[in-house]
């Protein structure tokens, strides 16, 4: 059973509409692993696995543990149908996922129900949370999709529990990235032209100004690279795509 929840409404909200109607487009195809969505798939195994690095770490879990976020919430912003929320369910939290296009959230909805699994799943806003808080907020590539990014993150600091964790992964600036995602990326694989804008990329030292602007404390910040030979994974490189994890001051 999928818990019902009535839409998120703000008038003051960080949503970029014409970012929300282009991820809309992408909803059916968002769990076919060979989709327009092909490439976050074979980026989930390496968030994840950085994840479980912080969620033991802060919480002082046994890594052989199943289940190490029991008795926790959760919260995913941006989280399109799932991709990461039905791992963090799995992973024994209590979960909800946001996102602004309506069309991504109820293509969670069945998928979830499909998987047996229940979530709190919300279109709308992180600003329309209504001061309720998380042991675990994530917003992995998605600030730069947001209208204000300094905005977007004090509703994540708002959003996180005392004690809690947050957890943004999003591209650098460079070079490198705007070859890799766009160049590369929008041309010859297959995410779909015009979903990045290298411009609104943040640097490290841009986005963990951000973040102790909103009150939190920096704790971790790791690289997502790309290795010919074994795919995407964590590096202290962050010329491409990083993690940053904080925690409330």
């Amino acid at each position: 059973m999928i818990s019902a929840s009535v839409p998120v409404t703000n008038p003051a909200t960080t949503i970029d509409p014409a970012e929300a109607a282009h991820f809309g487009t992408m909803a059916a195809e968002w769990w076919d692993p060979n989709g327009s969505s092909a490439m976050l798939h074979k980026l989930n195994p390496v968030r994840l696995r950085y994840l479980r690095e912080r969620i033991d770490a802060q919480w002082h879990g046994d890594d052989t543990s199943f289940t190490p976020l029991a008795g926790k919430s959760a919260l995913d912003v941006g989280c399109g149908a799932g991709l990461l929320c039905e791992p963090l369910a799995r992973l024994g939290a209590a979960v909800t996922g946001l996102d602004a296009a309506p069309e991504n959230i109820a293509a969670a909805r069945i998928h979830a129900g499909l998987s047996g699994l229940e979530i709190d799943y919300r279109a709308g806003s992180v600003e329309g949370l209504d001061g309720k808080t998380f042991d675990l907020v994530t917003s992995l590539e998605v600030i730069e999709h947001v209208s204000d990014p300094a905005g977007f993150v004090r509703g994540l600091a708002d959003a996180l529990a005392p004690g809690g964790l947050l957890v943004v992964s999003t591209p650098n600036r460079t070079a490198l990235s705007r070859l890799a995602m766009i160049t590369i990326g929008e041309g010859f694989a297959k995410i779909p032209k015009g979903t990045h804008d290298w411009d609104k990329f943040l640097t490290p030292e841009q986005l963990t100004a951000i973040i102790e602007g909103a009150g939190l404390t920096v704790i971790d910040k790791r690289g997502l690279s790309f290795s010919p030979a074994r795919g995407f994974v964590l590096s202290d490189d962050l010329k491409l795509d990083y993690f940053v994890t904080a925690i409330r001051a």
